[in-house]
């Protein structure tokens, strides 16, 4: 059963809800944690999306602290719920390896516990509508899990989401037998750092990371180890998408225009994308649905909504302009939505 809603790290308005997952083997309790942050009824009801839930998951070596991303939504008068992952954020406990997961498919279990004290469990009815919005790892646990469950979400917002791999379809294509093989014998072996700072040094010249967190074990600067088994669910989800998925509803893609190797610091980082190859992102998106639209935001980096204040600004207008299309009002002025 899930705990009590309390005050969060992030201080009001957002509260948080502890999730129970059961046990994480010897390292005690595996849990998720729901972080919400509800208008105020009184202005919301007649703004356009009084009407709409919204469910954020955050990306690798991550958890939610976007305060603004909420303030956005809502804004427009959408409930705003955020979602740590077992093993990141708010749900690491002692003991856990941070992150780890070894098949995509179980974070089915967090997302239901969420979308359960939401009101939008399997069993629920609800008027409301779900709008689910995934950056980088959390975009690509979104679609796949969207597209097992058709008809669940109204709306997918996508982040950065990671899709492909960066060494493209061919060079997943070759390592992925090697990947798979180790996972097999040495699911949680070390593995050499791919990360070497330089998206957190990004963030922090930009300004765009939270100061009054101090949890270094939630967000390390070089991000968490990867693991054997955590990699070879990474690349069984780019897989999938590559062969083809239908989240079964219309999708918002962001991306930076550009992407920079993250080989050597440069100060181009501040302004692209030196996580992913977005070229090759945007050409996986259009392998997720029927409906697609694809934005570029030039200047922005990784996560989009971090950007310098010109980028940040382009994407919220874009995410509004087509949350106007999309998502058009359901009941007419006045009246309640419940």
């Amino acid at each position: 059963m899930a705990g009590q809603w309390v005050p969060d790290v992030l201080g009001k308005p957002f509260e948080q809800l502890t999730l129970d997952l059961g046990l994480d083997g010897a390292s005690g309790p595996l849990v998720a944690t729901l972080v919400r942050s509800i208008p105020n009824p009184l202005v919301s009801w007649t703004q356009p999306l009084r009407d709409v839930d919204v469910l954020y998951v955050h990306g690798w070596s991550d958890f939610f602290f976007q305060t603004e991303l909420a303030r956005f939504w809502n804004g427009l008068g959408a409930r705003f719920y955020a979602l740590d992952l077992r093993r990141y954020g708010r749900s690491l406990r002692p003991g856990q390896t941070p992150g780890f997961i070894d098949a995509l498919d179980d974070y089915d279990a967090d997302i239901e516990a969420a979308l359960a004290e939401m009101g939008h469990g399997t069993d629920a009815a609800s008027s409301r509508r779900l709008v689910l919005l995934g950056h980088s790892t959390g975009g690509l646990i979104l679609t796949l899990w969207a597209a097992r469950h058709a008809g669940r979400a109204t709306a997918l917002v996508l982040n950065s989401p990671w899709l492909e791999l960066q060494l493209g379809a061919i060079g997943r294509q070759a390592i992925a037998p090697l990947v798979n093989a180790r996972a097999r014998f040495d699911p949680l072996g070390n593995q050499p750092a791919v990360d070497l700072g330089f998206y957190t040094r990004a963030q922090t010249e930009i300004g765009a990371l939270p100061l009054a967190i101090e949890e270094p074990d939630w967000r390390p600067e070089r991000g968490f180890a990867t693991r054997p088994a955590w990699l070879a669910a990474i690349l069984d989800g780019h897989r999938r998408v590559t062969a083809g998925v239908d989240v079964g509803c219309p999708v918002l893609v962001l991306l930076s225009r550009r992407s920079s190797p993250p080989l050597a610091w440069d100060d181009v980082m501040t302004s692209t994308d030196s996580v992913l190859v977005v070229d090759d992102i945007a050409r996986s998106a259009t392998r997720i649905g029927g409906l697609v639209t694809i934005a570029r935001i030039d200047g922005a980096i990784h996560d989009v909504f971090l950007s310098r204040p010109e980028p940040r600004a382009a994407a919220y207008r874009m995410l509004e302009q087509w949350t106007s299309g999309c998502l058009v009002p359901r009941h007419p002025p006045g009246r309640d939505a419940r």
